[in-house]
């Protein structure tokens, strides 16, 4: 119920204009007081809303909230089953898995405006302000087993890349594993997550996170140096839009990997690989290696040069960082 009382109110607040608590408090069955606690929460997830007395609440400026069908026309399907948009989530990734095995299509589509419990690699909290970004997780199924999962994060990074290029002229960095960064700071990252055996048909759910519109109270709250696209873009960004292009690309790529691996993109990644033969460092726990980023090998490995020898680096507990 609390959940549905949320979308309710940012549906009613997304046009910019004053709402009367007490008419959304009867159109809800619920107390005044209740609507305040409720604006209250959507204030600590990103949302500017305040209020003025006799007038009701507000938010700051119109929102654009993110529409399936809207993404649907753009990517020319007839019906938009295929696409999910949650105003309130806990993770777009987990909201995917849960639906395994059985309740999902191929290519199957989530997308949030903000996640509760939204994750980045090893855990990490991603922080998730409303509408400011594109949080969005595709099902992939490998029939050839896990094997088949090796590279996933290298096509993913590369369709993330496509994706802004073709929507606002932007080009982007790509660092291993599963980062995407622009003017030398994160941009974007990738979480990939896996179900099934080596050898038997498995399931992949690749989410993105992308940020468009950054609040500075969010910024203050990453705990990395980070962007977003508004930031650099020459346009303004269009998150529907976007979020089709990003679909589409993809679907593209993913299935460019399942039928050729990554043969055919490794000149596109090193021509965008951000410590292409640089100087790096890679963390594993407490450990530190440094070396020379050589690039990629053809299952997306990671070929770290280390006193002239040069051996693949596997993804997993490990961090590469510039070593300047």
């Amino acid at each position: 119920m609390t959940k549905i009382i949320k979308e309710y109110l940012i549906q009613s607040l997304a046009p910019g204009k004053f709402v009367s608590g007490q008419k959304l408090g009867n159109e809800l069955n619920v107390s005044r007081a209740a609507i305040a606690k409720h604006m209250a929460t959507l204030v600590n997830m990103g949302l500017d809303v305040f209020s003025v007395r006799g007038k009701g609440y507000k938010l700051s400026a119109p929102l654009s909230l993110l529409n399936k069908d809207d993404i649907a026309v753009q990517l020319s399907l007839t019906q938009s089953g295929i696409i999910e948009v949650h105003s309130v989530i806990d993770s777009t990734n987990d909201y995917l898995m849960r639906r395994l095995p059985n309740q999902i299509t191929q290519g199957q589509v989530c997308l949030a405006e903000y996640q509760s419990a939204g994750r980045g690699r090893r855990g990490r909290q991603w922080i998730s302000p409303f509408g400011s970004q594109i949080y969005l997780s595709m099902y992939w199924y490998l029939e050839q087993g896990l094997s088949a999962a090796m590279g996933l994060s290298v096509a993913a990074a590369l369709a993330v890349s496509d994706a802004i290029l073709l929507h606002c002229g932007v080009q982007v960095q790509l660092k291993w594993p599963n980062d995407i960064y622009l003017g030398g700071v994160k941009l974007a990252g990738i979480l990939i997550e896996l179900e099934g055996q080596a050898l038997d048909p498995s399931h992949s759910v690749i989410g993105i996170g992308l940020n468009i519109n950054l609040p500075e109270k969010s910024v203050r709250e990453i705990t990395q140096q980070c962007t977003d696209l508004h930031a650099h873009s020459p346009i303004e960004i269009d998150r529907n839009l976007l979020s089709a292009q990003l679909i589409s690309c993809l679907w593209k790529r993913l299935a460019q990997h399942s039928e050729h691996g990554l043969i055919d993109m490794l000149s596109e990644w090193h021509a965008a690989d951000i410590y292409l033969n640089k100087r790096v460092k890679l963390i594993t726990g407490d450990k530190e290696i440094l070396g020379i980023c050589r690039g990629l090998n053809n299952h997306g490995a990671l070929l770290l040069e280390v006193d002239g020898k040069v051996k693949p680096i596997y993804g997993g507990e490990v961090s590469l960082r510039g070593n300047e």
